[in-house]
């Protein structure tokens, strides 16, 4: 019997798990003021929510630095950061990841926007973006943008990282109209 078909339909029955468990929590809704919060970036600087009110802000959540999904996901964000800033967007990406491990992750994927450390998962939960992984806590791949006023504009649950970047760009393209 070949070891693939014992492990994987558990693998696969796991992260469909971990997936509804992070789509059944309660994100902030549509034209309700975004959660203000606090945390470090990987420079070990601390960036707030309300820093960026007038802005456009793409505010996502991703599991783990250094991981395949999480590595394509940023690396797209960092190609269209150009056309992000023509639209007067910021970029800030949050995970329960240490600084630290931001500043690596940021270094050795050359991101130039700014990646937070929520180690103990309190903003993630703030905006229904935790799961469990094997008894631990990690953020769920959800994006939220929020409006100049600092409200939400768009919630996206269960991210798919190879096509979201461009999504979110079209999507803030057609918010900035009305």
């Amino acid at each position: 019997m070949n070891i693939k078909n014992i492990f994987l339909p558990a693998f696969v029955g796991l992260g469909t798990f971990a997936l509804m468990a992070a789509e059944t929590q309660q994100q902030p809704e549509v034209g309700k003021a975004a959660p203000d919060f606090s945390l470090t970036t990987g420079d070990g600087s601390q960036v707030s929510l309300k820093d960026y009110r007038g802005k456009w802000v793409v505010l996502y959540f991703y599991p783990k630095d250094f991981t395949s999904g999480c590595t394509m996901e940023a690396r797209n964000f960092q190609r269209d950061l150009a056309k992000y800033e023509q639209t007067g967007a910021v970029i800030l990406g949050v995970s329960v990841d240490t600084a630290q491990s931001h500043k690596d992750f940021c270094a050795k994927e050359g991101l130039n926007f700014k990646l937070l450390a929520d180690p103990d998962a309190k903003v993630s939960n703030e905006y229904g973006s935790v799961m469990d992984y094997k008894g631990s806590k990690l953020a769920a791949r959800n994006t939220f943008i929020i409006n100049p006023k600092g409200e939400i504009a768009k919630v996206y649950t269960g991210v798919k990282p190879a096509e979201h970047s461009q999504q979110v760009l079209n999507d803030l393209a057609e918010l900035k109209k009305s």
